[in-house]
């Protein structure tokens, strides 16, 4: 069994689950950060028996003092944004910081390094459509620059594969559950917690953030050295997901449809606004193409290869993260 682990990107959503998972399963964690800050949603008495590190996956030096005499390294650290005046964090953040970790895990000739990548690494499809692990990226106007930052990222992982690093790689779908609803993906939460009234025809893969973290654990101890495993629970409509969640707050569900043009107009009247006031855009162009595409996710790789994982079903992921919810924010 692996022992000592270094993680990235521990005080974020997906990385807060894992980081309790490891400590939960006796491991030894080192979590970088950049600042002070803790997880609210993650139990205290969990985060105490982490070793945290200031840092940051901009820094190789701190990076490689980070990974001495550690087992493996879980690279969860990344950044989500549509927004165009956060691209050149996004690439920093995403693509540069990926390619640190991988050459201080080399330089420091870490046993395993498992990526959190993202389906959007694998690419959205034109008109829609089925995307697995063998999915080639093809550039095409879906792929948002997130997409293509985790997709530069990936390249970097696979460097260092062929360098001799052992590296693993799990795809997650769009991830739910109970975090700070002002940000990431939790932020739909919010949305529709508020009465939010549109909803969108497009189908996306979701999965619950303990899942992911679960995942990730199996992957670290059991994955097969250069494998990527997508993570995803189910492919659902947006309006599916929408009003299930308004349901869990007891809102009116979404009840006007925002098409193509409904989201051009809306993306455009956001932009103005962020001129305006200086906040960040509730809608981009990029965010409202992902809200209209179609691609669903394919996740019997995983399951195949290990028949005693089960994904939670996401009635009981959205009824207990509204649950949360409600009782941290009323």
């Amino acid at each position: 069994m692996t022992k000592k682990i270094l993680l990235t990107g521990g005080t974020g959503f997906l990385g807060s689950y894992i980081l309790a998972a490891l400590v939960q399963q006796g491991y030894t964690v080192y979590a970088l950060r950049r600042g002070s800050t803790t997880p609210h949603w993650i139990d205290a008495a969990l985060l105490e028996k982490v070793q945290w590190i200031t840092g940051d996956v901009l820094d190789i030096v701190g990076l490689e003092e980070a990974m001495e005499n550690v087992d493996a390294v879980i690279h969860a650290a990344a950044m989500v944004s549509f927004n165009a005046s956060e691209r050149k964090e996004l690439y920093q953040t995403n693509v540069e910081g990926t390619a640190n970790v991988v050459n201080a895990c080399l330089e420091k000739k870490v046993k395993r390094l498992v990526h959190v990548s993202s389906v959007a690494a694998l690419g959205r499809k034109v008109g829609g459509g089925l995307v697995d692990e063998k999915a080639k990226w093809e550039e095409n106007p879906l792929q948002t620059h997130y997409a293509r930052s985790k997709y530069k990222a990936e390249l970097h992982v696979w460097r260092g594969h062929s360098e001799g690093l052992d590296t693993v790689i799990l795809n997650p779908s769009t991830i739910l559950g109970f975090g700070d609803w002002t940000k990431s993906s939790c932020a739909i939460f919010k949305q529709m917690h508020d009465g939010f009234k549109w909803y969108t025809p497009g189908l996306n893969g979701f999965v619950d953030v303990q899942d992911v973290a679960l995942a990730t654990l199996l992957l670290l101890e059991e994955g097969k050295n250069g494998e990527r495993y997508v993570v995803n629970g189910d492919t659902w409509a947006f309006q599916q997901l929408q009003e299930q969640i308004a349901s869990g707050f007891n809102k009116p569900v979404p009840r006007l449809k925002a098409n193509a043009f409904i989201l051009g107009l809306a993306w455009r009247i956001e932009a103005v606004r962020s001129f305006i006031t200086g906040k960040k855009p509730l809608l981009t162009r990029e965010s409202a193409r992902v809200a209209l595409s179609k691609t669903a996710f394919d996740n019997r790789k995983l399951l195949s290869v290990f028949p005693s994982f089960q994904y939670t079903p996401l009635t009981k992921t959205i009824e207990q993260a509204c649950a949360r919810y409600r009782a941290h924010y009323s």
